[in-house]
């Protein structure tokens, strides 16, 4: 192990405000540093100091003077007149046409889809999140000791964030990283460091070790920090509770993270929910009739598409970047016409919509304000609450409330625009990118209050944490098309989109050996002939589960509509619930019959 990097009592202010106050702490070969805490809290401040980028107060900051460091800023400030291949490519001694002799070139531009935006480009007519995704490049490409990334998973879809979990863990570099993406961070940190009230606390492990480290904190803690208490307890169950792929590493102490978490109930009650939302929404809330979507310019996206939300559904929406995500949520609000088919919505549906862009609002205007435009309280749950309280739950204090809207940073404006959908009351709930420019603490508080919110929800999220956290079911646009239901989750997701890219031959560049012999046209007939084969198996189970998920749904409506009844038939309850189970029980045999189908496939 070598210092790589040390502050030694460092401090740095903006204005009144410190940001890090006698900051100690280095960065050494072998390190995986995530870097948490609220929005404004001095994370990018404490990396750039790190870095040399901004110079400290006071204290001393200390390089090894051969050090190797890439920095990647979420500003990717890049010369708009360059090429692609002239800010990726050509700094490492390599013509743009020579990209293909280098290994990591290849994998990098693969693995972050550069190629598909072509490396003659011009930098200055690319949107933000693909100038970000070229500036990633620009370092990752690069032998390197260091790397610091300040939010590198926005604007990277699922595939995108685990190909850049796995790189990084590939490489023999030491990581110092800003997320918010907390499978991220749990996947790729051997340390996390909390910057708050201008101190840097060190906890060893990713998110689950600092989770459960807060959780402890808290339990501790007098009664003004009881609500953050109940938050980062309820958080732990979660992990604690849910797959094995989230609790992998539990480092820290079992049994008193047992203890600690014994009477902390389900996040939420399916049943109960689903009985109240279709109280509010009836029996109709948005369906779509052999619907065709096109993309803006023309694109077809989905054909024949015939998909009915359920009152208290809660669905997450995956897929690559440009496969139609946005277009599928606005075509679902009402917002883009149907190339053909029909849109049903419900005569008691109120849709709330969070979009990628901000809200153009008044910047003379205060933050209060600007939510009470909307409404003086809104009922979440069983509980009444004011605007005020909602803004603060969604961690602007009082004092922050009274800020003007031009005063905002990024983060902010974000956040009041969740802010002011919530206020609206909607029962039907549409969220594009809902993580990007939140902090942690606000996605649990987010979370926490999608628990006991009653209504339909549709997410289009990259972060897997809160996919997994929030909806029951998922679906995918694998641009065939089609929309996909995955019982698997995320991890079936990412199973069948390996199993594309192998089908296609693979989506990073591979040169292969030229030495081998070609296979013969025999071979590849019959290769082909398998895989046409295997697929037609995977597409008719696959119909099988369909029919099986409107099954299942049917069945639950019925044990919401009997379990809600003042005096419930007990044997039509007892045969509904008989039925439940066994279809349960057919749709996994069926999975496991999908998933033994794809490793045919891909093996």
């Amino acid at each position: 192990m070598a210092n790589l990097i040390n502050l030694e009592n460092v401090s740095k202010s903006y204005g009144l405000k410190t940001l890090l106050d006698s900051v100690s702490l280095g960065v050494q070969t072998g390190d995986r540093i995530g870097v948490v805490g609220l929005n404004g809290g001095g994370k990018t401040t404490l990396l750039e100091v790190l870095t040399g980028v901004e110079e400290p107060d006071s204290g001393r900051v200390s390089h090894t003077s051969d050090v190797r460091m890439a920095v990647v800023t979420q500003r990717a400030e890049l010369d708009p007149e360059l090429t692609i291949g002239e800010v990726v490519v050509e700094p490492l001694g390599l013509q743009t046409f020579e990209w293909a002799s280098s290994a990591r070139v290849r994998e990098v531009l693969g693995g972050i889809g550069i190629m598909e935006l072509g490396l003659d480009a011009k930098v200055g007519g690319l949107s933000g999140g693909e100038r970000r995704r070229v500036n990633l490049a620009a370092a990752l490409v690069q032998d390197l000791d260091l790397i610091v990334l300040d939010e590198p998973t926005n604007h990277l879809d699922v595939e995108g964030v685990q190909w850049l979990a796995e790189h990084l863990l590939s490489r023999k570099l030491a990581i110092v990283v800003v997320t918010h993406d907390r499978w991220f961070l749990d996947t790729v940190a051997n340390m996390t460091w909390e910057v708050h009230d201008g101190r840097v606390d060190a906890y060893e492990g990713g998110y689950n070790d600092w989770t459960f480290a807060r959780a402890e904190r808290s339990r501790q803690a007098d009664a003004i920090e009881q609500r953050r208490q109940n938050l980062a307890r309820k958080e732990l169950a979660w992990l604690r509770r849910g797959a094995p792929a989230r609790t992998s590493k539990p480092r820290y102490r079992i049994e008193a993270a047992e203890a600690l978490i014994a009477d902390v109930p389900a996040p939420r009650d399916k049943v109960e929910l689903m009985s109240f939302s279709k109280s509010r929404q009836g029996r109709v809330v948005v369906e779509l009739e052999d619907a065709r979507i096109e993309a803006p310019d023309g694109r077809p996206l989905v054909d024949r598409l015939t998909w009915r939300l359920a009152p208290g559904e809660r669905i997450g929406l995956v897929g690559v970047n440009g496969s139609g995500k946005t277009t599928l949520l606005r075509a679902l609000a009402g917002d883009h016409p149907l190339a053909a088919g029909k849109r049903i919505e419900g005569q008691t549906v109120r849709i709330g919509w969070l979009r990628q862009e901000l809200d153009d609002l008044d910047p003379d205007r205060r933050l209060i304000d600007a939510v009470e435009d909307v409404a003086t309280y809104v009922t979440i749950g069983e509980r009444e609450v004011s605007a005020s309280q909602l803004a603060e739950r969604l961690g602007f204090s009082p004092k922050r409330q009274r800020t003007f809207i031009r005063d905002l940073s990024g983060g902010e404006r974000r956040r009041l625009q969740l802010t002011r959908v919530l206020m609206g009351e909607p029962n039907m709930l549409l969220l594009d990118e809902p993580t990007n420019d939140l902090d942690i603490d606000t996605l649990q508080e987010l979370e926490s209050l999608l628990d006991s919110w009653p209504g339909t929800l549709v997410v289009i999220s990259h972060d897997r944490y809160l996919i997994e956290r929030i909806v029951d079911n998922t679906y995918a646009l694998f641009g065939d098309g089609q929309l996909t239901n995955l019982p698997g989750g995320i991890e079936e997701y990412l199973e069948r989109r390996k199993a594309m890219a192998a089908a296609e031959g693979g989506g990073v560049i591979d040169l292969g050996d030229k030495s081998a012999p070609a296979a013969s046209a025999e071979e590849k007939r019959l290769s082909s002939q398998e895989e046409r084969e295997l697929r037609k198996q995977m597409n008719a189970v696959e119909r099988k589960m369909a029919k099986l998920d409107e099954r299942i749904a049917t069945f639950e409506q019925e044990m919401a509509v009997l379990s809600g009844a003042e005096d419930p038939d007990l044997g039509k309850l007892a045969d509904v619930d008989k039925g439940l189970r066994e279809a349960r029980e057919d749709h996994e045999g069926l999975e496991m019959e999908w998933l033994e189908l794809g490793e045919q496939l891909e093996g």
